[in-house]
């Protein structure tokens, strides 16, 4: 995934307050999620792993997150529009360590909702 990638809008708006500014929230539908399972891969890891000797930001792990949490929302938008709604308000991240292998657990959830203007 290229860093443009993550700059391209979701298919439906996505905001993290309970409604979105020039939309009336005309029903709610309920919760819906996103999840991905995520490992840094070898190549990465291993760079990862000599770079966080020293102090400061780890590239390679922030890409990783970065690249997780943008699949992770477009997995929520997809399962929103699979329940009929046109947007997510009240989104959140949730992120869990899975096992010894390095393997994270990268959750999006909020609230599926039909706004009109």
């Amino acid at each position: 995934m290229s860093t443009s990638m993550l700059d391209q809008p979701y298919a439906i708006p996505v905001a993290t307050s309970p409604d979105i500014a020039g939309y009336r929230t005309a029903r709610y539908i309920g919760p819906a999620f996103g999840v991905i399972a995520r490992s840094m891969g070898f190549a990465r890891g291993l760079t990862g792993s000599i770079r966080s000797l020293k102090k400061g930001e780890v590239p390679e792990f922030t890409v990783t997150v970065e690249e997780a949490r943008h699949m992770a929302v477009v997995r929520l938008v997809e399962h929103a529009q699979a329940m009929g709604a046109n947007a997510v308000v009240s989104m959140r991240f949730d992120s869990t360590e899975m096992g010894e292998g390095g393997l994270a657990e990268i959750v999006a959830y909020g609230t599926a909702v039909v706004v009109e203007v």
